[in-house]
């Protein structure tokens, strides 16, 4: 989403420096709830789908009808075989570790500036009283090169701008891949879901969770579903933490190896007119180790309308019911910015839903 079509954050504390400096975790990130959700168990655990671009670049029948089922019936999988070269995304890790290392003094360099989310700071703050994650984060604008504010890029590990810019543009190869063979199994040529997308928004958050000897109690990132179209993810090192909700309990991703971890967002949603599903998920802290994550978002157009597409309305030559409404992108991105994200409202998707009887 846009840094400057959605209202920024208050200036929050640090959490890596205050996890490094005291054992106390103060009020605002507490979270009671927590106690009373429930967790799948080794024995309930299953995997998300898993998807292999090479055999959707094939036009394998039985692949892309596996990637329909984990879009429809998921929202959530990892693909393999993808074709971002290893070697992009370890650099990749590689920096936003050494981002992250660096003095807070340094990492200020890249702080977020007023009423924007953009760069390194939290999303989402908007009151004194609001409960607060347990991590820190920091997001760029990648694509298109017209919407970047490089002044934020950080410039220590000097190799960062390089890398990100690198491992941008192999993103947004990649999510046109899925986008197109997603756009097959919705029965739509695969123009007229790849034009929605061309010049859309990419950004990428990177987040750091630290450690927390109390990690029972607090959340690193709140339950959301994204308000974007298409998300990629990368875990940066072997610590765990992402869940997603399925059939009411919090189910554990373990990613693969070199895999990406892809989820669908509100806007694709909206599109395939409920067809897909974007899934509330979050991240929970290790006790003991930090954890790093980058993630992709990929989004329309700033021009298209946000609603079902015209296509998925008409099957078997009948008019089907719209189940969301259709806005402007510029009036979806305001109402996306007034909905706090706090982990008790279940995103913007919720607001876009045609009430029916």
């Amino acid at each position: 989403m846009a840094a400057k079509e959605v209202a920024g954050s208050l200036p929050v504390p640090n959490v890596q420096q205050l996890a490094s400096s005291s054992n106390v975790v103060p009020i605002r990130y507490i979270r009671p709830e927590l106690k009373l959700q429930r967790v799948s168990s080794d024995d309930e655990y299953v995997q998300v789908p898993v998807v292999d671009m090479s055999k959707l670049d094939g036009n394998d029948g039985g692949e892309l009808a596996k990637l329909h089922s984990a879009c429809r019936d998921w929202g959530f999988f990892q693909v393999i075989n993808h074709g971002v070269g290893e070697g992009v995304i370890l650099k990749m890790k590689a920096d936003i570790q050494e981002f992250f290392s660096q003095p807070i003094q340094v990492k200020m360099d890249s702080a977020q500036l007023p009423d924007s989310i953009e760069g390194y700071g939290q999303a989402f703050v908007v009151s004194e009283e609001q409960k607060l994650d347990w991590g820190d984060m920091l997001f760029i604008i990648t694509q298109p090169i017209n919407r970047r504010n490089v002044g934020l890029w950080p410039k220590i590990p000097s190799s960062f701008r390089a890398t990100l810019e690198q491992y941008s543009t192999e993103l947004e190869k990649l999510a046109r891949c899925l986008l197109t063979s997603m756009a097959r199994n919705l029965g739509l040529e695969s123009e007229k879901l790849l034009t929605t997308f061309n010049e859309g928004l990419q950004g990428m958050r990177m987040n750091y969770y630290p450690p927390c000897e109390q990690a029972n109690k607090v959340i690193g990132l709140a339950p959301h579903s994204d308000g974007s179209g298409l998300t990629l993810l990368t875990q940066v090192n072997e610590v765990q933490g992402l869940q997603i909700r399925k059939d009411g309990k919090w189910v554990p991703i373990h990613p693969i190896q070199g895999a990406f971890i892809v989820n669908i967002g509100d806007m694709i949603e909206i599109m395939s007119n409920g067809e897909y599903k974007s899934i509330e998920h979050r991240a929970i802290v290790n006790h003991k180790k930090e954890r790093l994550s980058i993630a992709a978002f990929h989004n329309p157009n700033a021009n298209v309308m946000i609603g079902p597409l015209p296509d998925i309305l008409i099957k078997d030559q009948k008019q089907q019911a719209a189940k969301y409404k259709s806005i402007s992108h510029q009036d979806y991105m305001k109402l996306a910015g007034k909905i706090k994200l706090d982990g008790k409202d279940k995103g913007f998707i919720h607001h876009m839903k045609i009430q029916t009887e």
